[in-house]
């Protein structure tokens, strides 16, 4: 399965000479541009796992708007990955919150990625369902990122009930929250 990578936008650059335009031509100031650019930063990134309802397959991004993602990965909305059109429809698995930044979710992810290929399968021979092996597999890899991701804030990690996540007690109808601290 074709993974995507994470894209890191372009900002368009910013003339720090010169003084701030006056209030009666209506552009905004030095400052003010600033401030838009540091709101628009400020967004809730999040890494997110989702399973094919269809085929046995797992697919994890980053985004910081998981509906608007998860609908343009069933086709609903234009712009969902290539990787992810032979799987449709898509349910939501996980949801990893708690990123400063898009740097560490995108780092996160590809972390998560790369331990994904490398772990063994080692639940050939259990008779569970295909699609809860597969979670089991997402869900180790994830664990052993959780340890080696170190920044200094709390992840937040949402399982759907609907996946079927192994080793996991739902306490709640639609998802179970662990919170842990990184190291």
């Amino acid at each position: 399965m074709e993974e995507k990578s994470c894209p890191i936008p372009t900002s368009p650059s910013t003339s720090t000479s010169g003084s701030s335009s006056t209030p009666t031509t209506g552009e905004p100031s030095v400052a003010n541009k600033n401030k838009a650019k540091t709101k628009k930063k400020m967004r809730n990134w999040m890494v997110y796992l989702i399973l094919s309802s269809r085929l046995r397959m797992t697919y994890v991004g980053v985004t910081t708007d998981i509906s608007r993602r998860l609908k343009q990965h069933n086709g609903e909305q234009r712009g969902g990955a290539k990787a992810s059109r032979a799987g449709r429809p898509w349910m939501c698995s996980c949801i990893i919150q708690g990123f400063h930044n898009q740097s560490q979710a995108c780092e996160f992810e590809a972390k998560w990625k790369g331990l994904c290929r490398k772990l063994p399968r080692k639940y050939k021979n259990i008779d569970d369902g295909d699609k809860k092996l597969l979670l089991k597999h997402r869900e180790d890899a994830l664990n052993k990122v959780i340890h080696l991701f170190n920044h200094n804030n709390l992840l937040q990690i949402e399982w759907s009930s609907n996946s079927e996540v192994p080793n996991q007690d739902v306490s709640s109808e639609d998802s179970q929250r662990q919170t842990h601290k990184s190291e």
